[in-house]
């Protein structure tokens, strides 16, 4: 297996909510386990017609590092593509919307990898689609076809989203784990 010169092993995600947008801070993790540097940060429009979100190198937005787009306008089960500043392909990811109505699940394809994650517990899947509270654990699997492991998202307990991702295949690029937990967060809201 080659390791992606961007594969990054675990990093945390935090979300910041503002009346327009969401605002994501993705930061490494130490090796004690605490928040590191920041790799990236992203804003999302709340209520765009064509999703896109990019993520830039921090919160000034001078340097953009990667992003995602959709391929349609307002599609359920809409493909997105994940770019690199000039463009090119680092990824994509679709939400299986038809799977999604009692378990949330979507599909990764990088260079050499493809895979699907669900989230991991049915029983929390079902009570978050039928509760108010936004307080739910949140932890999905990703696995290759093969079921080897691909990438891990666990929502931590806190009052704004916390996640914890952990990248077990080196072939998954850190920006394509970053893009595919942003976009969790923001589609599982629909």
């Amino acid at each position: 297996m080659t390791q992606q010169p961007y594969h990054v092993p675990r990093f945390f995600l935090r979300q910041k909510v503002t009346p327009f947008t969401n605002k994501y801070v993705a930061q490494a993790a130490n090796a004690d386990g605490s928040e590191g540097q920041v790799l990236a940060f992203a804003q999302q429009k709340r209520l765009a017609f064509k999703e896109q979100v990019t993520f830039y190198a921090d919160e000034s937005k001078s340097q953009a590092v990667f992003a995602f787009k959709a391929r349609a306008v307002m599609d359920l089960n809409a493909g997105y593509d994940i770019t690199d500043p000039s463009g090119a392909a680092l990824g994509f990811f679709r939400k299986d919307f038809g799977k999604s109505l009692l378990r949330s699940t979507f599909h990764i394809e990088g260079p050499g990898y493809a895979g699907t994650g669900q989230e991991r517990n049915q029983l929390v899947a079902i009570l978050r689609r039928f509760s108010e509270t936004d307080f739910l654990p949140i932890h999905f699997d990703y696995v290759s076809a093969e079921g080897q492991p691909l990438l891990s998202v666990e929502r931590r307990w806190a009052f704004r989203d916390k996640y914890t991702v952990t990248v077990q295949d080196p072939r998954v690029d850190f920006r394509v784990a970053a893009a595919v937990a942003v976009a969790m967060d923001a589609l599982m809201q629909r």
